[in-house]
């Protein structure tokens, strides 16, 4: 894993699947913000800290997502920093118990055995009015940008460097990308537009960039995002069951579905689209013989 000076005092570590920001309050104190994968960037996250002698002071965290807050506990016990999150956010991954919010589609065991290490304790809850906040003496500029998660925060460093985590994904991804998550599309692609009143000298995305303009980024993101929709759309025929439309959509999306696990994610994506076809009135729901249906 390399290093890439943004700008400044702020960082990022390239795991090769994201990029991970940091900023420097010394030559030995950061402050991270998240922490990646458990699974497959752990250990090379950990290798950059210890080879150049990084020790993390704080955690602050765009959103409690599996690969952005997979190691919030790992190194909060190995190096007694703060963690500093959305409150909301903060609540999800509190408990095991309330992580099965986000995952309803699986059992409580099933949630503990797979996720079971997201769960950490948030020492500093961001309220949703909160347009800062100091983090060992560093001041970072909050802006809620709700939609990719319940409460998803992009974060400005003290260099004018905006991180925004997954509000915006990168030109790879969207090459790739069958069907991008969010939690509430509708939310999400609000937030997306107002990235375009932000003018900071340097953009990092998450999944995986770094830009000094985002204008266009934004466009093609919310394009991207609609014209999945709009795919969606397409292949609903008559009236169908949610279950009948996944059916459908695995099949035009071509996307494999291998276990129970990616199953619920494929389920969780679908549903923020339809719902998102629904809210902007392409979609409406019926009742037939019990059972609730999507029908143009």
């Amino acid at each position: 894993m390399d290093i890439i000076n943004v700008k400044g005092n702020t960082f990022c570590i390239d795991t090769g699947m994201s990029y991970i920001p940091f900023y420097k309050l010394n030559k030995k104190e950061i402050i991270m913000l998240d922490t990646g994968w458990k699974k497959g960037e752990r250990e090379g996250i950990e290798e950059v800290l210890e080879k150049n002698n990084f020790k993390v002071a704080a955690i602050l965290n765009s959103h409690a997502h599996i690969d952005h807050i997979g190691n919030n506990s790992y190194l909060k016990e190995k190096y007694n920093c703060v963690i500093a999150m959305s409150a909301y956010e903060a609540h999800i991954c509190s408990s095991a118990v309330n992580l099965k919010l986000y995952y309803q589609s699986q059992t409580l065991k099933d949630v503990k055995e797979h996720y079971g290490h997201m769960v950490c304790k948030t020492d500093i809850m961001i309220e949703e009015d909160q347009e800062s906040i100091t983090l060992c003496g560093a001041d970072f500029k909050i802006i809620h940008t709700p939609g990719h998660s319940p409460a998803h925060i992009c974060i400005i460093t003290p260099d004018d460097a905006a991180y925004l985590g997954d509000c915006l994904i990168s030109y790879e991804v969207m090459e790739g990308a069958k069907m991008p998550y969010a939690y509430i599309l509708s939310e999400d692609m609000k937030s997306k537009a107002k990235l375009y009143d932000l003018n900071c000298s340097k953009y990092v995305v998450a999944h995986k960039g770094i830009y000094d303009n985002i204008k266009k980024l934004i466009d093609d993101n919310m394009d991207f995002y609609e014209s999945r929709a709009m795919r969606i759309y397409e292949v609903i025929d008559g009236s169908m069951t949610m279950e009948d439309i996944m059916k459908v959509v695995i099949k035009s999306f071509n996307i494999r579905v291998t276990n129970a696990y990616r199953y619920a994610f494929i389920q969780r994506m679908l549903t923020s689209y339809v719902e998102y076809l629904y809210e902007i009135e392409k979609l409406k729901l019926i009742m037939d013989n019990g059972f609730l249906k999507y029908t143009k």
